[in-house]
């Protein structure tokens, strides 16, 4: 019989015994009595800077008679009675397309190809290894290229971030895509951490691992193979044209990502259902992390049990604007995420083991269509608007525009670096960070920033640095779909975070897999 028992707590100084050992010593018996040992979840426990410690939630197996009575106050021993995931069975046997190699096309297609169903799959961008090389060239100062950058090419957005993992959502689905992800490389911790992250230096490895099972199971995949049109007869997918080749194609997993413009553009032309949604728009912050650490968690600051430390702040403004961090990046970079010609985008990333020396996240303010129109489309001439106008206020050349949050807060411009030295490259200029940011976004951030220093000591620092603009951190818009993952455009199937159905690595490759049991199904009710 197997058991699950939550809200253990660990001592920092146990934190490499043995799964079994320890749970021996917690529930006081000999650890022959329990098999199968193993932790199922791990989070931190800093809320007394002078007691951190951590809280487990563990599984095992074992026949101990009255084992509820071993637990320690406050944890509760319950039988283990979740089923895994197990995909249903192909009753379509169409070959499928999938448009984009971000975590929903990567796991639609993945599914598929287990399922012995060949997907094509097309990305616009360059594979993984290839184009690590083009960004890191355009960081040095080198040109953009429009199809493989920051936000396009296998791997997706996600493949420069810290590659989070977390998702507010509760599906079976994520525990299979996790196990997936440790299955071709990831690190056996994002099974159970509370906040399980891959770094962005092991992304590549794994997405690789992936694309390579795709194709032993045959699957084809073809890069630079832009999505370019789809051909539509009587509301129903007839074909497409991607890379200038002409395709039939009566089944189409559209996962083309948050940043696909000129897809939605294609889109709203052929009169594809779409609405406005709701996004956010803001800059990053960036503190030192030792700083973080000692905000964090006080004395235990450095112990190596803990690593970095991270955050998570969200408030309402007096006018009701949401503000919030997000994609909070301990010991990382800013980084440029253009994806344009003339536009300044950032975003951060961190390496699994986090060492940098500054911490950043992105500082957003909620953005409702009420604010930039209702036209599909709005919101992305809303984002581009003030990525123009920040490439322009840094001076081109991608260098961002950058303000210490001191002289954001008094209203002048920055003339230089404080003690927080700027990790974007290509560089940035220091600046006034009101002339690439709307009135009420400035106004909130203003708002917030002294209410964050409250809560986290040391945010609100003179010193710490914004840089701007951060604008994708979802997509701006919404391909409409029913309860069964199809546009009423017949053998359309938009998906993740572009289509507007997820919100991260975790949450888009659930919806992948949610795609491709829906082309699986077909027109089976």
């Amino acid at each position: 019989m197997r058991f699950r028992i939550n809200n253990l707590r660990q001592n920092l100084e146990d934190h490499a015994l043995p799964p079994e050992i320890f749970l021996s010593r917690a529930l006081k018996v000999d650890p022959k009595a329990l098999q199968n040992a193993r932790i199922v979840k791990k989070s931190v426990d800093s809320r007394d800077k002078g007691d951190v410690h951590f809280v487990l939630t563990m599984e095992f197996e074992g026949k101990i008679p009255s084992l509820a009575q071993h637990c320690p106050k406050g944890s509760r021993l319950e039988e283990v009675m979740s089923k895994p995931y197990r995909p249903p069975r192909p009753q379509n046997r169409e070959t499928p397309v999938v448009a984009g190699m971000g975590p929903a096309g990567l796991f639609a297609a993945l599914l598929l190809a287990e399922q012995g169903l060949s997907p094509l799959v097309i990305e616009r961008g360059a594979p993984v290894e290839e184009r690590l090389r083009m960004v890191e060239e355009f960081w040095k100062g080198g040109s953009l290229d429009p199809d493989c950058n920051v936000q396009f090419g296998e791997g997706g957005a996600g493949a420069f971030s810290d590659g989070k993992l977390n998702s507010g959502i509760s599906d079976p689905r994520c525990r299979f895509v996790l196990e997936t992800l440790h299955a071709h490389g990831a690190p056996e911790e994002i099974l159970y951490q509370a906040r399980p992250h891959i770094g962005t230096d092991k992304l590549p490895g794994v997405v690789r691992s992936i694309r390579n099972r795709i194709q032993s199971l045959g699957g084809h995949v073809l890069f630079h193979t832009k999505l370019e049109e789809l051909f539509i007869d009587g509301g129903t997918l007839r074909g497409i044209r991607a890379g200038g080749q002409e395709l039939e194609c009566g089944c189409l997993i559209l996962a083309v990502g948050h940043s696909a413009r000129d897809t939605f553009l294609m889109l709203d032309r052929l009169g594809i259902p779409m609405a406005p949604k709701p996004f956010s728009i803001g800059l990053r912050i960036e503190h030192k992390q030792k700083m973080i650490d000692r905000a964090q968690y006080g004395a235990f600051a450095g112990h190596q049990a803990l690593g970095a430390a991270e955050y998570r702040l969200n408030l309402r403004t007096k006018a009701g604007r949401g503000v919030y961090t997000f994609c909070m990046c301990p010991g990382g970079d800013v980084v440029a995420a253009a994806s344009e010609k003339g536009g300044v985008v950032t975003n951060g990333m961190s390496r699994f083991a986090r060492d940098g020396e500054n911490a950043n996240s992105a500082l957003l303010v909620g953005v409702e269509p009420s604010d930039y129109g209702m036209h599909p489309l709005s919101g992305v001439t809303f984002q581009r608007h003030w990525e123009e106008r920040a490439y322009a206020l840094g001076g081109g050349g991608y260098r961002a525009p950058a303000q210490l949050v001191g002289d954001l807060l008094r209203g002048v411009p920055s003339r230089g670096p404080g003690t927080v030295l700027p990790s974007y490259l290509p560089g940035v200029r220091y600046t006034d960070l009101k002339d690439c940011l709307p009135g009420f976004v400035l106004q909130s951030l203003r708002e917030a920033l002294p209410l964050f220093g409250r809560k986290i000591k040391g945010f609100a620092n003179p010193d710490a640095l914004l840089t701007g603009v951060e604008t994708r951190s979802s997509s701006p818009l919404r391909i409409l779909r029913d309860a069964g993952c199809r546009s009423p455009i017949r053998g359309l199937y938009p998906c993740g975070e572009g289509a507007g159905y997820a919100g991260g690595i975790l949450s888009a490759a659930v919806d992948g897999l949610r795609c491709a049991e829906a082309v699986m199904k077909g027109d089976a009710e």
